[in-house]
This record gives structure tokens, sequence and C-alpha cells, in this order.
């Protein structure tokens, strides 16, 4: 079904909205290089490692909070003010970077100084990156509320080709950006200015959770409790992080905020509901946080056949950027839900024949696979959310993003990690020994406990002494690294069956229905056979 005459929406508005999360990916790419690429950031500013992705998470944690905390108050500030708070943000970051630069040019030695307007910068960046999710996706939801899911794997394929195309230009700038890295500021303007442009005059919306006069205390409801829990401990955990807190502030913070919720709303939410936000936390560490590794995972294989291994995660970001495209023509012959369950079992097959593959062919076959996989989680998840809790308007539909973002970056980057170390030591202990193993050892904690990884420093001493070992060690866990994929690939295996659960439940009640709170419920895609 489609959009009636009646109810024609505004496209100039989705595009605006499009291009919008366009700057958010280039103000992702553009600030990896710059992190990553030691004769950027680090050269210009001293970085260590530590430091360089500290600066880099800066920008990610205010992300994944600000798109959770800005739904709890968007319908009452409205889209056009978070739409121009998000440009400020990217302006405010612009000059607080420049400013950085300022400093350093006239003090090398003010480093200090600079790394904290560049810290600040970046959160600033990211609470602007937030507030751009935290906008759009309510905005095209509601203007398309007849085919949400169609229309968010479209709005979202803005990142993908956001990634693609900034990283492209990053590439191309090449000799420029190693002279002057604050071109690659510059380079945010670009989309920024075209949103900003498109949306300062746009008309926007009145979200369908205030149009069917749904109330603020019945939104939150349908989060509840349960909800509220998931996403404050996330929140609560990863501010512990950035401020190295105390567990009992961690805790205490937890406390207060699911107690709030839960004293105003006085529901533990929607089962359905809690149940993807579960299914997120997976979701998100095989798309983001496995994007986030597979570069590195895929260095060494892809240089053995001459290549890069950032080119298997450009291959893979415009796979995803061409299909979203097209995810209206499969979903209408399908449902989202076993569209999901597809992609997951797609993501399976990939990451496991990509932990394999060592040929050009084989490596591109394999990510070809997880790549298609992959491709409609995010939006068909924001999609299926927003057609069954309507009522949830701007929190429901945001929160599940936030929760992932903060998911990846909490709990599956370091899952990835400390898999990718304990593939290495089984590697190293059947290679050279455990013997060998255990001198190169360090010992390291997160969220889920202990583990233990190689110490690049102790390889290093142990090659001034024992060379053959030391090269023994370092080839075995750079071999073990792309082996780790195949243990990854259990996280879209449990989303799998999570899907089947649902698409089961679903069935007993007559197969999946958006919910329309306007008081038109219709079938829009059901699950064949029902």
């Amino acid at each position: 079904m489609s959009q009636t005459d009646t109810d024609k929406p505004n496209m100039a508005l989705f595009w605006g909205c499009f291009i919008a999360l366009i700057t958010t990916a280039f103000a992702f790419i553009t600030r990896a290089f710059l992190v990553n690429d030691p004769s950027l950031w680090p050269k210009a500013f001293g970085l260590d490692g530590v430091q360089a992705q500290q600066l880099f998470g800066a920008g990610i944690w205010p992300f994944a909070i600000s798109i959770i905390v800005f739904s709890l108050i968007i319908d009452r500030v409205g889209y056009k003010t978070a739409m121009w708070f998000s440009f400020i943000c990217y302006a405010l970051y612009a000059v607080l970077a420049l400013k950085a630069h300022g400093v350093i040019s006239t003090d090398p030695n003010a480093k200090a100084e600079a790394y904290k307007l560049l810290y600040w910068g970046s959160v600033i960046l990211g609470l602007g990156n937030g507030t751009v999710e935290a906008y759009i996706n309510p905005v095209v939801a509601t203007i398309f509320r007849r085919d949400k899911t169609k229309w968010l794997n479209i709005l979202h394929a803005g990142w993908p080709g956001g990634l693609v195309i900034g990283g492209l230009i990053t590439l191309a700038l090449g000799t420029k950006a190693h002279e002057d890295w604050r071109v690659l500021v510059y380079v945010i303007a670009i989309p920024a200015v075209v949103y900003v442009a498109m949306l300062a005059k746009a008309t926007f919306p009145v979200n369908e959770r205030v149009a069917s006069g749904t109330t603020y205390r019945e939104m939150l409801a349908e989060l509840g409790i349960l909800g509220a829990a998931i996403a404050s401990y996330l929140i609560a955990s990863q501010l512990a992080e950035v401020f190295a807190w105390a567990p009992s502030i961690k805790w205490t913070l937890f406390a207060v905020m699911v107690i709030a919720f839960g004293a105003y709303c006085k529901s533990l939410g929607r089962g359905f509901l809690f149940v993807m936000c579960i299914i997120m936390i997976p979701l998100a560490t095989t798309e983001l946080g496995t994007d986030g590794a597979i570069s590195g995972i895929m260095q060494k294989p892809m240089e053995a056949i001459g290549g890069n291994g950032l080119w298997v995660l450009i291959y893979t970001s415009a796979i995803m950027m061409v299909l979203r495209f097209f995810a209206g023509s499969i979903i209408h012959r399908t449902s989202p839900l076993i569209l999901l369950a597809m992609s997951a079992a797609l993501a399976v097959a990939g990451l496991t024949f990509l932990s394999h593959a060592t040929s050009l062919a084989a490596i591109f076959i394999a990510a070809t696979v997880y790549g298609i996989g992959k491709t409609f989680f995010w939006p068909t998840t924001l999609g299926v959310v927003s057609e069954q809790t309507p009522k949830g308007g701007a929190l429901t539909l945001n929160a599940i993003g936030g929760i992932g973002m903060l998911a990846v970056g909490i709990i599956g980057g370091p899952v990835i990690g400390a898999i990718t170390e304990k593939t290495a030591q089984s590697a190293i202990e059947r290679d050279v020994s455990t013997e060998a193993y255990q001198k190169v050892t360090k010992e390291g904690k997160y969220v889920l406990g202990s583990y233990n990884a190689v110490d690049t420093d102790k390889v290093a001493e142990l090659a001034k002494t024992d060379p053959a070992t030391a090269e023994k060690i370092t080839a075995s866990r750079d071999g073990a690294n792309q082996g780790a994929l195949a243990k990854v690939a259990m996280f879209p295996a449990f989303m799998l069956a999570c899907y089947i659960g649902l698409i089961l439940y679903f069935k007993t009640r007559g197969g999946y229905k958006p919910v329309d709170i306007h008081g038109q419920e219709k079938a829009i895609a059901s699950e064949p056979g029902m």
C-alpha cells in the first residue's frame, strides 16, 4: 500500500532529512581518518594511540545518549528546533577544531589545551549527529506512515552512502589533507549547508503520536520500565566509563532513572518492544561492531593479495546503499520480520565464509553475502518498531537506535575484541606453545568480565632475545584474526532464532499487521500462508 494522493508526502522534506543523515556519515568517516592516520591529528597534536581513540569515542557516545534524551522532548521543542541545534553543533565543532589548530600553531607546547578543544568539539559533534537521528526518523515515519519500513530503509541508505562518498572524497584529497588536515573539517560543511538550506523553510509534520491524541504518559508507557532499564543501564555504564565513576555512582544513577521513569509511566512496557531492545544488542554488534573491526581483521589477508582491508568495508557499504533504495519492492513481496530473518541467515553465512576466505574472489563473494545480510537490519528494525508501537512516537523509534549505538560500544565492540583475542590464544598455543603465549600475554577487564590479550610491547621485547618465536607468535595471531569472524556469526544466529519466534507469535495473531492509531488497522504485508 502506498501513500494516497490526498495524503501526499513532502518529498523535499524527506530528501532534506536524507542529506542530514549523509552529514552524520561524513562526520564519522572524516574523523576516523583524522584520528587513525598517524600523519594527521596524532602528528599535529602529539597524540598517542589511547588519546586518538578517546577522541574518536568522544564523537560516538554523545550520539547514542542524545538520540534517546532528545526523543523525550522533541515533540515539545519541535523538529525544526532540533534541526537548527544539529547544525549549530556542526558549526561549533568546526570552530573548536580550527581553534585547536590555531593554538598549536601559536604554541607547539600547548598540546593539552588543544586536546581539550578537540575533545569537547568531538562531544558537541556527537550530540549533533544524535540529534539528526532524533528528528529524521520520526519525521519520515510520520510523512510515510503507511509505508514506514520502506521509506526508513531508503532514508538510511544515506548512512552507507555517506560513508562511501565521504570516504572516497577523503581518499581523493590525499596529499592536500596531509598538508592541511583542516580540509577534512570543511568537507562536513558540504552536506550540512545543503540540508539546512532545504529544511530551514520546510513545514515539519505533527508526529502521528501527537496527532492521534496519545498522551506523553502513554508514549512513555510503551517503552515502560523494562525498556527504560535497558537504556538506563547502557547510559549509566557509558557515562561511568567516560568519566571514570565508581560503581556505586553508576548503579545509583541507573536506579534513579528507572525508578523515576517507572513512577511516572506506571507500566512495564510492551513485551514486543522489550524483545526488540534485546535483539538490538547483537544486531548492532553484527553491523556496526563488525564494521568497526573488519578493516583490521581483513588487513592481512587483503595485503597477501595486494589489497587493503578498508576496501571490504567500502564494498559492503556500497551494497547497503544500493539495496536500501529497493527495500520497498522486497518488503511488499514478504514481511519485515521474514526479511529480517533472511538477513540474519545471510549474515551468518557471510561471516562464516569470510572467516575462511583467502583468494580475492572468495573474500568478495563472502563479503557480498555478508553485505546483503546486514543491509536491512537497522532500518527495517526501526520500521517494525514504528509500525508496532506508534503510540511510542519518537521515543520508541529512537530509543531502539540509541540502545543499539550504546550496546555496540559498551558490549558488542569489546566482545568482538575478546573473541578475537581468545581465537589468537588458541592459535598461538597450537602453533607455538602455551609457554610462549604466557610470556606475551596481559590481562584486561571489560563489561562481561576479564580476558587475556597479546601484549605487543612484550612481543617486541621477546623479539630482542628470541626473534624466531616472536615472529611465529605474530604470524599466528594475524592468521587467527580472520577466523574470529566465524564466532561473531553467533550474533546473527541468535537474532535468527528470535525472528523465527516473532514470526510464529504473529502467526497466532493472524499475521503481521502494522498498528494504525488513527483508527484503521490494515495489513501491509502478512507472512505467506497466514
